[in-house]
């Protein structure tokens, strides 16, 4: 059981990501200073691989392309392989492909390898953080259109609409920034007030520490 007191139980490690400054064509923050951050990127993972049983995944995917991280980090800690999801145009193999609207509502083609598994086989879907589901959608149809089963997502945070909230209904979500908490208010509203005290020194990497306040 986690220590209530202890940096995993309050998810210190969401401070560290920082704020879009570059216009509204990018996501509206980075979370890639958690993973440079080895003490915060371990806290991720050990929130996420708690809510995860390994008996119920066959593989872990990674989306195209921050899902290719985090996804692999949780196939090493769930000691599964890795199935990436990339973007068109990228594998030299044989593929399947679908179109998606991303988060920035453009349309683009995503695809996978096939063969990628034996029908029923459980992937786990992976990506760093789901805006408007656009994009898990994508990867939903491609896994299913193989005969695997969604065994569930995992995620930085999922943000809340009518999309995502009917992903949470139909598969198993994990997420580092709980529902019903000011992480995910704050999330959907795609503002962290974090951002009022952003500093980039706190995010440099640590040799097992959490950074300086």
């Amino acid at each position: 059981m986690k220590d209530p007191k202890g940096p995993r139980d309050n998810r210190w490690y969401l401070s560290l990501m920082s704020p879009n400054t570059k216009g509204p064509q990018f996501a509206w923050l980075d979370p890639t200073s958690i993973y440079i951050n080895a003490a915060a990127f371990n806290d991720l993972l050990d929130d996420l691989c708690a809510d995860l049983d390994p008996n119920e995944i066959d593989v872990v995917a990674g989306l195209d392309a921050m899902g290719f991280v985090l996804g692999a980090a949780i196939a090493a800690r769930l000691n599964r392989g890795f199935l990436p999801i990339r973007k068109a145009g990228k594998l030299c193999v044989d593929t399947d492909k679908v179109s998606f609207s991303n988060y920035s509502g453009r349309t683009q083609d995503m695809e996978m390898r096939t063969p990628a598994f034996a029908p029923g086989t459980r992937v786990l879907l992976v990506d760093q953080w789901v805006e408007t589901g656009g994009t898990m959608d994508g990867a939903i149809r491609l896994v299913e259109r193989q005969a695997g089963q969604v065994a569930g997502i995992a995620t930085i945070t999922m943000e809340e609409n009518p999309r995502t909230d009917a992903y949470r209904q139909a598969y198993k979500v994990v997420s580092a920034v709980l529902p019903g908490t000011p992480w995910q208010v704050q999330a959907n509203a795609q503002r962290l007030a974090s951002f009022d005290t952003y500093k980039a020194e706190r995010t440099f990497p640590t040799a097992g520490r959490s950074p300086a306040p």
